[in-house]
């Protein structure tokens, strides 16, 4: 567990490392140390969220997003939200050095969130 990241939301670990593999638990639009303070408003400012707290978990031990290699990523309204979802996403990596992804339409997610986000990352 990270002390700066959000409250979870469920029973999880905000990271587990095996053999300098890093799976980080999908993130919620939550803010840390509010865990009772609504959610941004829109996908823009949800996606931004999940963003800054995976961010938050990958610095918390010792990486960064230049070290995600694969991401999942969650959308309740996928039609509607995927355009901006993408911009909102893709503004947070290097054009040249993406992860790979996979974008999943879902019924609903925890806490009522437009946007869920998970990563695989390793270790330098």
């Amino acid at each position: 567990m990270i002390a700066s990241g959000p409250t979870p939301v469920a029973p999880f670990s905000h990271a587990v490392e095996a053999d300098g593999w890093v799976m980080l638990t999908g993130q919620m639009p939550t803010w840390p140390g509010e865990p009772e303070r609504a959610l941004p408003e829109g996908i823009v400012a949800q996606t931004q969220r999940v963003m800054d707290n995976l961010e938050l978990i990958l610095k918390g031990i010792g990486m960064s997003l230049a070290d995600v290699l694969q991401c999942r990523c969650y959308l309740t309204e996928f039609e509607r939200d995927y355009g901006a979802f993408n911009e909102t996403y893709s503004a947070r990596f290097s054009e040249h050095r993406r992860p790979a992804r996979t974008t999943i339409g879902v019924t609903a997610l925890a806490v009522g969130a437009l946007v869920e986000i998970d990563m695989v990352a390793k270790r330098p």
